[in-house]
């Protein structure tokens, strides 16, 4: 029996896997375990819990594999500063002696982390190699090309190459400064968000803007080849040499200084990010094209950062070349431990790989699962009242009847998600066809802006019956964007409302999860990968006629999605939740003895009181 641990980031999100023998055992971001979201220190509960689910101790782990070469990131680092010097003093201030004091002596790092209780071999694989493998290993294919993208690694920004039976041979990289992930987060950063966690929103503030200021970034900030390579003209940004992402220059050419923080949201920064989402897609497009035409593969596996956008994964899937595209559930700095594991255990070790139907990432439920014992000692702690059902079908039908009642249910089941998604374990459910549950659960369960998205859950059999995708196509991950069908849409009476006010505006039969440019970000389910989940949804068909429901992920704004039913029973007190289903148990919030409604900042001074 072969044990690899791996490791990742310390910088943003951190984590640990294990791999047994090369199968996937065991994953977790550390921020789910601290509570402190993107949590960037050591992942000691990941590295426990992983052992824990193995049935391991450290003795027997043979290898610790870390996502990248922290000599070659410092390498980059110094470089940098000399090249911009004298400007950057200030950067070049901060972040040199964390360096000099831990972060380039990594070994001693990893091995106190681990208690100074591991003496075997570390090994430390390319950035970007470990998303490759990431991308690869886990995938059903045989063969494939990969492309990964992301801000920046040690050196390289994006690569490309393939993976055929147990090897992955990369080709050829982009290379630092010239970054479409650092592109993307320059843009967050003017918009107002938080670099490394506000992406996403502005993928989703994308559809309400229009791309006017295309021309602006394309041809003056940036030069966009047609093989998927970028050039960025550096006055415009100050990532090199400051401590913020943009420059005057920058400013200037958008007409002011950056969005503050949680001002509000203006049409500037609605076409701006329009305008950056576009490019983009763009971007994405020419390299997936490109990678075909140099490796003439047919199957294309993503990994990085940049392959969390689902909004160009869709149209690579849509429009680009490929005949199957498969993309790591957790495409970031996290999924990276996983790559590095898997990259030693193929690479280095050369031991075979079998690809399996769907993937080998047992549907991302990597973490950890509750046990009989958690969740009783749980009800009677809080002297909870709850109808617990003998057995699935009667758990759905109760459920379901809520959900019919438009009510907002908490749905905690089995082993968590790696990865950034909730995909039915941590999940917040709701009726995809109401027409105000976007704006309830956004506002008051969330505790979020109104105009973000919900993403649709449907049966993998009905999905093509309700959005633009072929027949059996498989997203099990939400990794993919799909246009709702023509045949679905809403008919529209009248002026449509202008900005985020289209956020009321009923687009389809499934208003709740569909954005205001006619997409939906698609999570497909199926009874061998979703089991009681799939059977929710099924009976949610059965009963309503409609094979879609609402899922969001089990938390709210910037608190990590739960991972204890002891979280989970906190944060469904602590809002405006109607229902909280644990296992086979049912709670009503109307039934509890502490029952009442709660605001965002009552809770967050609850949520900063932890």
């Amino acid at each position: 029996m072969t044990a690899i641990l791996g490791l990742s980031a310390f910088y943003h999100d951190s984590a640990a896997a294990l791999i047994l023998d090369g199968r996937i055992v065991a994953a977790a971001q550390e921020e789910r375990f601290s509570r402190k979201k993107h949590d960037a220190g050591f992942p000691s509960a990941a590295v426990t819990y992983c052992l824990n689910e193995a049935g391991l101790d450290l003795a027997q782990v043979d290898f610790v594999a870390f996502y990248e070469k922290p000599i070659l990131k410092f390498d980059r680092l110094i470089e940098t500063y000399l090249a911009f010097a004298p400007d950057g003093f200030r950067s070049f201030r901060s972040a040199i002696p964390v360096w000099v004091k831990e972060k380039l002596f990594q070994e001693r790092e990893i091995k106190q982390g681990l208690g100074g209780r591991f003496n075997r071999r570390i090994v430390y694989a390319m950035h970007h190699n470990s998303h490759a493998a990431s991308a690869f290993f886990p995938s059903p294919f045989e063969e494939a090309a990969i492309l990964t993208m992301d801000g920046v690694g040690e050196w390289a920004t994006a690569s490309y190459g393939a993976g055929r039976g147990n090897r992955i041979q990369i080709t050829h990289e982009q290379k630092f400064p010239h970054s479409l992930g650092l592109l993307y987060s320059a843009f967050t950063y003017y918009c107002g968000f938080k670099v490394n966690s506000g992406e996403y929103k502005l993928m989703g503030l994308a559809p309400y803007g229009q791309p006017r200021y295309v021309d602006r970034i394309v041809g003056t900030m940036v030069e966009v080849e047609d093989d998927g390579s970028i050039w960025m003209d550096m006055s415009y940004f100050n990532y090199c040499q400051g401590l913020t992402m943009t420059s005057e220059k920058f400013h200037r050419a958008f007409g002011g200084p950056p969005r503050p923080p949680e001002s509000p949201i203006t049409e500037r920064e609605m076409d701006l990010a329009a305008s950056i989402q576009k490019v983009t897609e763009d971007v994405m497009l020419n390299a997936a094209r490109h990678v075909h035409a140099q490796t003439g593969l047919r199957n294309l596996c993503l990994a990085g950062g940049v392959a969390l956008n689902c909004v160009a994964n869709g149209r690579i899937q849509r429009e680009g070349p490929f005949e199957k595209i498969w993309v790591q559930p957790a495409s970031g700095d996290a999924g990276g431990a996983l790559g590095a594991a898997l990259h030693v255990w193929h690479q280095l070790l050369d031991e075979p790989r079998r690809p399996q139907a769907g993937d080998s990432m047992n549907g991302s439920l990597l973490g950890p699962a509750a046990t009989a014992s958690d969740l009783r000692s749980l009800l009677a702690a809080k002297d909870a009242r709850y109808t617990e059902y003998p057995d699935d079908a009667s758990l759905c039908e109760a459920v379901v009847d809520l959900m019919l009642r438009e009510h907002v249910v908490g749905w905690f089941q089995g082993r968590m998600e790696f990865g950034p998604r909730a995909l039915g374990a941590r999940s917040i459910i709701g009726d995809a066809r109401s027409p105000s549950l976007q704006s309830t659960m956004n506002l008051k369960t969330k505790f979020r802006e109104s105009f973000r998205p919900f993403a649709p859950v449907v049966l993998k059999e009905r999905a093509s019956d309700y959005f633009e995708m072929p027949p059996e196509t498989d997203s099990p991950y939400m990794m993919l964007v799909a246009p709702v069908r023509e045949d679905r849409r809403a008919r529209l009476n009248g002026e449509p409302p202008q900005g985020l006010d289209r956020v009321k505006m009923v687009r389809s039969e499934i208003p709740a999860v569909t954005h205001v440019d006619y997409s939906a970000r698609v999570q497909t389910v199926d009874p061998g990968r979703n089991g009681r989940f799939y059977e929710l949804v099924k009976t949610f068909e059965r009963k309503s006629g409609c094979p879609v429901i609402i899922n969001t992920s089990f938390n709210v704004r910037g608190e990590p999605i739960v991972c204890t039913p002891e979280q989970a029973y906190r944060c469904f007190m602590a809002t405006n939740m109607d229902a909280l289903v644990i296992e086979r148990a049912v709670l009503l919030k109307s039934d509890q003895p502490t029952s009442r409604s709660f605001d965002p900042d009552e809770y967050a001074r609850a949520f900063q009181a932890d």
